[in-house]
C-alpha cells in the first residue's frame, strides 16, 4: 500500500485492531493472516447450514466432513449464549505447516489450518478448532445483536476492541471446548502448569502481569488467565453468565471499562478484584491438591536462573555433558552444552519449531524447522535438518517437505518420522540420515493422526502416538505387526521412548504430568517420576538412569533419577470446568454428527475478488477527514478501498480508489487521487496563492521474497513504479503553470539479513541492510532531474545481553526538481534545523539497551513492561565542512514499553533530547514518540 494510506490516522482502525481476530493456536501470536496460497491451488466450497467452506480440492474429505460437523455442533456451542443460527465463509488451509486457527471481521471470516501439531488436545484436530473458533462465532453475533447493517464490519471490531479483554473471549472459548467434549486445554495438567507452580511457589501476580506477561518472568497468559475466571463466573452464576455480560455491553456500550462495569454489576466486582479473588481460590484448591501428593525434589542439572528459561529435551553426551535445547526471554532457541559444574557451551541456533523437538544417537543432532515459502506466505514446510558434533557439518535432509518429529535409530543411521500430505492423511516414514531419501512408508488405514515416533535400541520395533476424537493410544509396531499397548486415552500421551525393556512415556495419571513405563507384554503401567509440577522428555543414561525435563517456577529444568517404577496413584486433577460441563449437559457435541454428501463446486478466485464490508472514517490531519469504503477478499489476493475526504482548510473534496492484486508473483497496485491543491509563490513582488485540482494516478510493481534457514532470516524486495498527473481548473496560477507530470520512474531494492530475536531483543543480535533507490524522469523534458540513494544499516551486539549498536552509512545524488528532496536516513532532529547545504550523506551511530523490567501495573492507566535508553551520534556531509569530531547531533533517548487503560496492544513512548552542533545556533530540541505494536 502506498505511503499516504500508511500514514492515515484512522482512529477506528486503532481500536479495532486490539481484537481483529481471537487465535486459537497461533505460535507466531499473529493477529491475522493477510498472506496468499500459490496461484496453483484449486478452490471449492461447500453451502452447509450458515457456512461456506471454501477449500483445496485436495480437502475434499476433510470438507464433507466440517459440512456435516459445523451446523450440527453450532446450536449446541451458541446455547450459553442463546445463539442458534450463523452465515460465515469458513477457509481451510493446508499448505502450511504451522497449526492455528482463527476467526476475524474485516472481512467476516474464519480460517482452520488444517495440519495439526505433534503435541496438541486428545481428540481431532479439526473439531478441536471447531469446537473453540465456533465459540467466537457466537461471541462476534452475540454483542452485535445479528445486526445486518450494510458494511460494519470493521466499526463492529471498534466495538470489540473497546468493550472486551481479550482474555475474556478466549477464557470462554475454552471452557466452551473442555465443557462440550471429553478433551479440552482446561483438562491438561501442563496448559495451566505455569500458573499453579508460581501460586504453589507464593509468586502471585497482578492482573495486568498475568494478563499482558512479562519480559523476564513466566506468567500464565490471557488464555489460561481467562479460561480460569471464566469457569469460577460460570460455577457461581450460572451457564448464561456469558450471556449476561455481553447482553449487557451491548445495551450500554458508551462506557469507560464497559466490561468491568459489567462484570461489577452482576458480581459486585470489577476485573481486578474478580482476578485477584480468583487467584486465591486457585492457591487455595492447588494446595489441597499438592497435599495429597507425595512430590519429589529433583536435583536441577543446569546453572540456576532469574528469568524464565527452558532446557527442552536434555540428553547425556557422556558422564559429564548433557546436551539441550535452550531458551529464554534473553535469547533465541538454540543448542547448548552443560557441563558437570554447570557452565555451558553454545553450538549454534536453529530456526522456527511448533513444539520443540530434537534427536541425538551416536555423534548426530536431528531436527525439525520451518520453512517458508519465498513469497507466498500461506505456504511452509517442516524440513529435516541434522548436525554431526565430530565434523561439525550441517545438512539439510529434506527439502520442501513436510515431515515431522524426526527420532533417530540408535546407531544414527535411520529416522522415523511423521509425514503430512496436503490431503491431511497421514504416515511414519523411515528415513537415511545420510541422504535424506523415503526408504519406506508405514501404511495408516484408518488416517489417525501420528506423533512423535521413536525407534527402540534394534532399530526393528517402533513406538508412536495415534489421536482421533475417541482419545489418544500408544502403538507398538514390530514390522507388520501393530499391538495397541493403550486404548482411546484422554489422558496427554506423549513422547514414547523404549528404555530398558519398557516403553516411557508422558502422562498426566496422578493428576500431575509426570513420566510412566508401560510393560508391553502385561501392559502394566507404572510411575517414574512424581515431580510437583510437572516431568517431561526422558531419555536413558548409560548408567541406567533417566534424565529428564523437572518443570520449576522459571521454566524447565534438567534432571536426573534412577529407573525405579512405582505406583501410578489416584488422579487429584482439579477439573475447574466441572460446573460448566454439568450446565451444558451434552457429554461430547461430536457424538452423532451425520454423514451427509454436499455438493462441492469450483470456487474460482477471478469471481470473488471483491468482499466489501466496512465503511469506515478516516483522518489525515486535522484538516483532512472522510470516508472509506473497504474491500478485502477472503484469500487475501486483492484489497480494494475508495472513499471521499473534506480538505478543511481548502473547503474542497478529495476523490480516492486504491486496488492492490496480490495473487501474482509480483504484487501490483494502483491508486488514483482527484484532489484539490494549493500552493503559494511570488510574482510582482508579492506572496500569490493559486488553487487547482489534478487526476494523480500511480502504478507499483513489487516482489516481495524472504528466505529462513535456520536462525537466519533474509529477505529481498523489488519495486518500481511510475505515476502521472494531470493538472486541471488552475485558479491564479503563472503562465509557465505545468498541466502534467509525465510518467516518472522509480525503483527500489533493498536486502535485509538478520538473526532471530528474542522479546527483550532491541534490534537484531546481527543484522544488515542495503536499500538502493533511484527516481528519475526520462518522458518529461521540462522536468529533468534524478535521484540515486544509497542506505546501509549494521546491527552490532553492544556490552551486555539484549544491547545494541547500529551503524549507518548513507548517500545520496540529486540534480533538478530532486535536488532537494530527502530518501537518506537522516541525523535526529533533521526537520528542525536549518540547512547549511544539499543533503549529501549521513553517517550514524545509536546505542540502545534496557535497563529496567518493572512489571508495574498502575492502577488502571498503565502496566509498564520495560524501560530502555539510547545514546546517539549523527552525522551529516561528511567531507563537505564536517568532520569525525563535529557530528551534527547527539544527545540521549528514553523509551518505555507499555499497556495503557488495560488495552492489548503494547504501546511504545519516549522522549529525545537533541543536541545541535553549534555551528548551526540551534538550541537543544526535545522530541517525542508514540508507537503502537501487537
Amino acid at each position: 500500500m502506498n505511503s499516504e494510506k500508511s500514514n492515515k490516522l484512522l482512529i477506528i482502525k486503532y481500536l479495532c485492531l486490539i481484537t481483529l481476530s481471537y487465535i486459537s493456536l497461533s505460535v507466531f501470536g499473529q493477529i491475522f493472516s493477510s498472506a496468499q496460497n500459490p496461484l496453483s491451488v484449486k478452490w471449492n466450497y461447500i453451502h452447509s447450514g450458515g457456512f461456506k467452506i471454501i477449500y483445496p480440492q485436495e480437502l475434499e474429505k476433510e470438507a464433507q466432513r466440517m459440512a456435516n460437523t459445523l451446523p450440527f455442533i453450532y446450536p449446541k456451542i451458541g446455547l450459553g449464549l442463546r445463539q442458534q443460527n450463523t452465515s460465515i465463509p469458513l477457509l481451510l488451509q493446508n499448505r502450511g505447516t504451522i497449526a492455528n486457527g482463527f476467526v476475524q471481521l474485516g472481512p467476516r471470516k474464519s480460517e482452520f489450518y488444517t495440519t495439526p501439531p505433534q503435541y496438541f488436545d486428545s481428540q481431532d484436530w479439526l473439531n478441536n478448532l471447531a469446537v473453540h473458533e465456533l465459540r467466537h462465532i457466537t461471541q462476534f453475533d452475540k454483542l452485535t445483536g445479528g445486526r445486518k447493517h450494510p458494511f460494519p464490519e470493521l466499526v463492529y471490531f471498534a466495538y470489540f476492541g473497546a468493550g472486551l479483554p481479550t482474555w475474556f473471549f478466549e477464557g470462554d472459548a475454552v471452557v466452551n471446548e473442555t465443557a462440550l467434549t471429553e478433551s479440552g486445554r482446561g483438562r491438561q495438567p501442563n496448559w495451566i502448569m505455569p500458573f499453579r507452580a508460581s501460586l504453589l511457589e507464593e509468586k502471585k501476580f497482578s492482573y495486568s502481569k498475568a494478563y499482558f506477561g512479562s519480559n523476564k518472568d513466566v506468567t500464565p497468559g490471557y488464555y489460561q488467565t481467562g479460561y480460569l475466571m471464566v469457569a469460577d463466573m460460570k460455577e457461581k452464576y450460572g451457564q448464561f453468565i456469558s450471556d449476561s455480560l455481553l447482553g449487557d455491553i451491548r445495551r450500554r456500550p458508551l462506557r469507560l471499562y464497559p466490561f468491568s462495569q459489567s462484570l461489577k454489576k452482576i458480581t459486585g466486582k470489577n476485573t481486578k478484584k474478580y482476578f485477584l479473588s480468583t487467584q486465591e481460590k486457585l492457591v487455595q484448591k492447588w494446595k489441597d491438591q499438592s497435599e495429597k501428593i507425595q512430590a519429589e525434589n529433583y536435583e536441577r542439572l543446569n546453572q540456576k536462573t532469574s528469568l524464565a528459561t527452558n532446557y527442552f529435551l536434555p540428553v547425556r553426551l557422556n558422564k559429564n555433558q548433557i546436551l539441550a535445547l535452550k531458551e529464554s526471554k534473553q535469547n533465541a532457541r538454540f543448542f547448548t552444552i552443560i557441563n558437570e559444574d554447570q557452565t555451558e557451551q553454545k553450538l549454534f541456533g536453529i530456526g522456527y519449531q511448533e513444539n520443540p523437538w530434537f534427536s541425538y544417537k551416536n555423534g548426530t543432532i536431528v531436527w525439525d524447522e520451518i520453512r517458508y515459502d519465498p513469497r507466498y506466505k500461506q505456504q511452509s514446510y517442516s524440513v529435516i535438518c541434522s548436525y554431526n558434533l565430530k565434523t561439525r557439518k550441517f545438512k539439510k535432509l529434506s527439502r520442501r517437505s513436510r515431515l515431522f518429529s524426526p527420532t533417530l535409530s540408535e546407531d544414527g543411521k535411520k529416522i522415523i518420522a511423521v509425514k503430512v500430505e496436503l490431503s491431511n492423511h497421514f504416515n511414519l516414514v523411515e528415513i537415511d540420515a545420510s541422504s535424506g531419501k523415503i526408504l519406506k512408508v508405514y501404511p495408516n488405514p484408518d488416517n489417525e493422526i501420528l506423533q512423535t515416533p521413536g525407534f527402540d535400541r534394534s532399530g526393528n520395533k517402533i513406538a508412536y502416538i495415534s489421536v482421533s476424537e475417541k482419545g489418544k493410544s500408544l502403538w507398538l509396531m514390530n514390522g507388520e505387526r501393530k499391538t495397541l499397548l493403550i486404548s482411546n486415552s484422554r489422558q496427554q500421551l506423549s513422547r514414547p521412548v523404549f528404555i530398558q525393556d519398557k516403553i516411557v512415556f508422558n502422562a498426566h495419571f496422578n493428576g500431575i504430568d509426570n513420566i510412566y513405563s508401560i510393560d508391553t507384554l502385561s501392559k502394566k503401567i507404572s510411575a517414574l517420576t512424581d515431580s510437583k509440577y510437572g516431568a517431561f522428555n526422558p531419555t536413558e543414561t548409560e548408567d541406567d538412569k533417566i534424565i529428564f525435563n523437572d518443570y520449576k517456577i522459571n521454566g524447565y529444568e534438567i534432571a536426573e533419577k534412577t529407573f525405579t517404577e512405582k505406583p501410578v496413584g489416584e488422579n487429584t486433577f482439579v477439573d475447574f470446568s466441572s460446573a460448566a460441563e454439568k450446565q451444558e449437559n451434552v457429554g461430547n457435541v461430536f457424538e452423532n454428527i451425520p454423514d451427509s454428501t454436499y455438493q462441492s463446486k469450483r470456487f474460482r478466485q477471478g469471481l470473488n475478488l471483491f468482499s466489501f464490508h466496512s465503511v469506515i472514517p478516516v483522518i489525515d490531519n486535522e484538516y483532512v477527514f472522510g470516508l472509506e469504503l473497504q474491500s478485502n477478499n477472503l484469500l487475501n489476493t486483492m484489497d480494494f478501498y475508495t472513499g471521499t475526504k473534506y480538505h478543511r482548510d481548502l473547503k474542497r473534496f478529495e476523490y480516492t480508489a486504491d486496488v492492490s492484486y496480490k495473487a501474482l508473483y509480483p504484487i501490483f497496485s494502483v491508486l488514483y487521487r482527484n484532489r484539490p491543491k494549493r500552493t503559494f509563490y511570488r510574482a510582482k513582488n508579492a506572496i500569490q496563492q493559486g488553487d487547482w485540482r489534478e487526476n494523480y494516478f500511480k502504478l507499483n510493481a513489487s516482489v516481495p521474497l524472504s528466505f529462513n534457514a535456520r536462525n537466519q532470516n533474509y529477505s529481498f524486495t523489488l519495486n518500481a513504479a511510475t505515476s502521472f498527473t494531470q493538472r486541471y481548473m488552475p485558479e491564479n496560477m503563472p503562465i509557465n503553470f505545468i498541466r502534467e507530470l509525465k510518467f516518472p520512474l522509480e525503483y527500489n531494492f533493498t536486502f535485509n539479513h538478520s538473526v532471530r530475536t528474542t522479546e527483550r531483543d532491541i534490534a537484531p543480535k546481527w543484522a544488515q541492510v542495503f536499500r538502493a533507490t533511484y527516481n528519475h524522469q526520462p518522458f518529461d523534458k521540462n522536468l529533468g532531474g534524478e535521484i540515486m540513494a544509497l542506505e546501509s544499516f549494521f546491527y552490532f551486539p553492544g556490552f551486555a545481553k539484549n544491547h545494541s549498536f547500529l551503524a549507518s552509512f548513507n548517500y545520496q545524488k540529486a540534480s533538478g526538481v530532486n535536488q532537494y528532496a530527502t530518501e537518506i536516513a537522516t541525523v535526529y532532529g533533521y526537520n528542525n534545523i536549518l540547512a547549511k547545504s544539499k543533503l549529501q550523506n549521513s553517517m550514524l551511530f545509536n546505542y540502545r539497551f534496557p535497563f529496567a523490567f518493572p512489571d508495574w501495573e498502575l492502577s488502571s492507566l498503565a502496566y509498564v513492561r520495560n524501560f530502555r535508553a539510547g545514546l546517539f551520534c549523527h552525522y551529516e556531509n561528511i567531507g563537505i565542512g564536517t568532520n569525525f569530531g563535529e557530528p551534527k547531533t547527539y544527545g540521549v533517548e528514553l523509551n518505555s514499553s507499555l499497556n495503557i487503560l488495560r488495552y492489548q496492544p503494547v504501546v511504545d513512548v519516549g522522549a529525545r533530547l537533541v543536541f545541535v552542533n553549534k555551528i548551526y545556533n540551534q538550541n537543544p530540541i526535545l522530541e517525542f514518540s508514540f508507537n503502537y505494536s501487537f
